[in-house]
């Protein structure tokens, strides 16, 4: 339903244990080199657990698809069944044939011979038990003497146990101690940290055809929170979310839709509105102490004005003072105020400078103002009744998201609208028309305020957008069957990114593919060593000479 507006080829999400989208993780990488070690050695028992969720399922049908062909295979998803019935359901899974209503006896010669005879063939059987924590304390010895089949060097059945942590507590039993000596490996699967889930979700993402972040960091943490790491949670919430998204038409997924998904998905709703109504009263009441303290200590009234600093206004090329305004030139814009001297968490004595920039914050909570002074940067004015995009389409512009740091929006060098937390973890917005050293000239509301480097980054929310005027020509892949023309304009693009001079080239050698890769993976994309549509993007963003920047001799890349 979805897939299309995000740009999508698969449903990311889905909460099957698809191999495809096996994210290997620090610990599933331990889990699936637990897994095959504990195959390769002579012993019977190899066992993996892990919370409900956290992928034990799929690690297994990927260790599946990583066995050799001399691999006979039986897999049982539902454990709960007596002795007679497991070993049926074994031979069944390895096809052998068994006539009615067999014994015990007759089912465990059948499986003998056949373990033999694959033996001979120099073939290995494997069984693999799903949800092993609910095998019964008799099947799982029953299972340790077909183990008892052996050669001089290795067993001729080797088990997977795979279980929630109940299972290792039903092997702590006195009667399964001789089992629990068997296990030649063992491991277990732990939930994703926060930088994990990051990445699982921008993994999942390009698995099904998005490379462009779609999650805010933000929301990366909601999902921390609400899912514990547990990757079924994860993607329950981030499928809810992407539909809240599709039904509002928003791009990107921000932390108020992955709350609102925990709701619908897990009944869980964070009263946060009361927190931060709390919050504001708790702040109003102290400042009107200390405004009545100041007045009854004091025989004469401060002047705001008086403390403000003035800078001289750095103007954005292609700009006038009066464009620089929100409403697109319908209200004269101030000169910049120095706010870099200001504490973000400075106690609740609040200074004019402190005041004036909670009053541009508390202006800045809508990011189509945002958005009125980043056109207002390029001349332009957003259409009313049209989203930014649209009406950026319409005046031959084009938007484009990216997730990042100060180093990114600097290196990119265009004049940008940023995605901002306040000290109560509410959203603001606002649009960044000129860096100087370490400061940056920002537009909040209707005010510019000059605000360091220090104060964004503990704001920045890690989103932004910029409007560029990108190319008419089509943007055609470049890999290693391009013609020499294409090959030499990729080298001379990433030439110019890195300051360097461009190499002569005619063919896609290993030192342009090497800069390709780099160039990708400095900028969040996949490393495939082939110049796609946003590798295009992203490069031409770099080329483009048209529009202002926010220096006037580039930024460093």
């Amino acid at each position: 339903m979805y897939k299309a507006f995000y740009g999508l080829s698969d449903n990311p999400f889905s909460i099957a244990p698809n191999p495809h989208y096996l994210f290997l993780s620090d610990r599933h990488r331990e889990a699936l080199a637990h897994l095959t070690y504990g195959l390769g050695e002579t012993g019977g028992f190899v066992l993996l657990t892990g919370e409900v969720g956290t992928g034990k399922t799929t690690v297994s049908r990927c260790l599946l698809g990583q066995l050799p062909d001399n691999t006979d295979t039986a897999f049982i998803l539902n454990p709960s069944l007596t002795e007679l019935e497991l070993l049926a359901t074994l031979c069944d899974e390895l096809k052998i044939s068994y006539g009615d209503n067999p014994t015990l006896k007759q089912l465990i010669d059948h499986l003998s011979r056949f373990l033999l005879a694959n033996h001979s063939k120099g073939r290995n059987t494997v069984l693999i038990i799903d949800e092993a924590q609910h095998l019964r304390p008799e099947v799982l010895e029953q299972l340790r003497l077909l183990t008892n089949l052996e050669t001089d060097t290795k067993k001729l059945l080797q088990v997977i146990l795979i279980g929630q942590p109940e299972l290792q507590l039903l092997l702590k039993r006195q009667e399964l101690r001789q089992l629990a000596q068997r296990i030649t490996a063992r491991y277990h699967l732990l939930p994703l940290n926060e930088d994990e889930i990051g990445l699982y979700v921008l993994h999942r993402l390009q698995v099904a055809g998005r490379f462009e972040p779609l999650f805010t960091g933000k929301a990366i943490k909601v999902l921390q929170k609400y899912s514990g790491g547990i990757p079924r949670l994860i993607n329950l919430l981030c499928e809810r979310a992407l539909m809240a998204g599709y039904a509002q038409s928003r791009v990107p997924i921000d932390h108020h839709m992955v709350r609102q998904a925990a709701a619908e998905v897990l009944g869980e709703i964070e009263p946060t509105q009361h927190k931060y109504l709390w919050s504001t009263v708790t702040t109003i009441v102290l400042l009107m102490a200390f405004g009545v303290s100041y007045w009854l200590l004091t025989d004469k009234p401060v002047n705001a004005a008086t403390s403000l600093v003035s800078q001289p206004k750095l103007e954005p090329s292609g700009a006038n003072p009066q464009e620089l305004s929100t409403t697109a030139a319908a209200h004269e814009v101030a000169h910049p105020i120095n706010l870099s001297s200001i504490e973000p968490q400075q106690a609740l004595v609040a200074s004019p400078n402190q005041r004036l920039l909670n009053d541009a914050i508390n202006q800045s909570r809508n990011i189509d103002t945002a958005f009125a002074g980043l056109f207002s940067v390029w001349g332009k004015v957003p259409y009313k009744g049209l989203t930014a995009c649209q009406s950026a389409v319409e005046q031959e512009l084009a938007c484009y998201q990216q997730q990042g740091n100060w180093m990114s929006l600097t290196r990119l060098n265009y004049p940008a609208v940023v995605y901002l937390v306040d000290d109560h973890q509410l959203d603001f917005y606002g649009a960044v028309i000129a860096i100087d050293g370490e400061q940056l000239l920002m537009q909040l509301g209707e005010q510019q305020l000059w605000i360091d480097k220090a104060w964004f980054n503990q704001h920045f929310s890690g989103t932004f957008e910029i409007l560029w005027q990108a190319p008419n020509l089509p943007m055609m892949d470049i890999s290693q069957k391009s013609s020499p023309g294409q090959l030499q304009w990729l080298e001379n693009a990433l030439a110019h990114v890195s300051n360097r001079n461009a190499r002569r080239v005619n063919q896609f050698d290993v030192p342009l593919e090497n800069d390709l890769k780099a160039f990708q993976s400095q900028h969040g994309l996949k490393a495939d060593g082939i110049a796609g549509n946003q590798t295009l993007v992203r490069l031409n963003l770099y080329l483009s000479q048209q529009g202002p920047r926010l220096t006037d001799n580039g930024a460093s890349r």
